[in-house]
């Protein structure tokens, strides 16, 4: 295999990270809260997630509709798991496990190396805001896109669109890190360098490879 030159590692390392959330920089799973209502029953747990549409409902919240209205609806529609859907929202706090291990240090890593770290993340606003005042080290982004300020989620091509818009950055000169292949895909089809996110260990030898570490 031939030596890069010069040139090729600083168009590599020209890459700027933008990083998703959910999956890649924290574990969310909505079943660390709900679990504890059914005692280790995982099967009930199951059916319970998929009687009331639970991620269809969840991705209505990420586009932006208030968890206020969408709980009120739901317990309407779902009256005997009212304390459940409910608990969706005042203990929304008990679905996120915590920082994936590893992330915040490779984040500072990269902002030490002198990378500017931008997010592009299925999120509500509201949650988000939770999720930041806990993890200080958020602000250590440049710029954040949630899909609900904008009221479209990945893998929605407009969201790539819009992030363009906001940060004035060209698709080639990112390096978009997310761990679902749709979202991958969607990136990639527009021009986006991408990684498919399976493990820190893994991301950190893509970017070291790509040296931006």
């Amino acid at each position: 295999m031939k030596n890069e030159t010069i040139k090729e590692k600083k168009e590599k390392a020209s890459c700027v990270p933008v990083f998703d959330f959910g999956g890649v920089l924290f574990d969310w799973n909505p079943r660390y809260l709900f679990r504890q209502f059914f005692d280790g029953d995982g099967e009930s747990l199951e059916r319970f997630l998929t009687e009331i549409g639970f991620f269809d409902w969840d991705a209505g919240m990420d586009r932006g509709r208030p968890f206020g209205e969408a709980v009120d609806e739901w317990c309407a529609k779902f009256p005997h798991y009212a304390g459940m859907i409910r608990a969706f929202d005042s203990r929304w706090v008990e679905t996120v496990g915590g920082p994936i291990p590893g992330s915040a240090d490779l984040l500072m890593r990269l902002r030490e190396a002198g990378h500017p770290l931008y997010g592009l993340s299925n999120w509500s606003v509201e949650k988000f805001t939770v999720l930041r005042a806990k993890y200080a080290y958020i602000g250590a982004f440049r710029q954040i896109l949630l899909s609900g300020e904008i009221g479209i989620c990945k893998p929605d091509p407009r969201i790539f669109e819009a992030f363009l818009e906001r940060t004035g950055l060209r698709p080639e000169a990112l390096l978009f890190i997310d761990d679902s292949p749709p979202n991958i895909a969607a990136a990639q089809t527009l021009g986006w360098n991408a990684v498919h996110f399976i493990s820190i260990k893994e991301l950190e030898l893509e970017l070291i490879g790509r040296n931006l570490l």
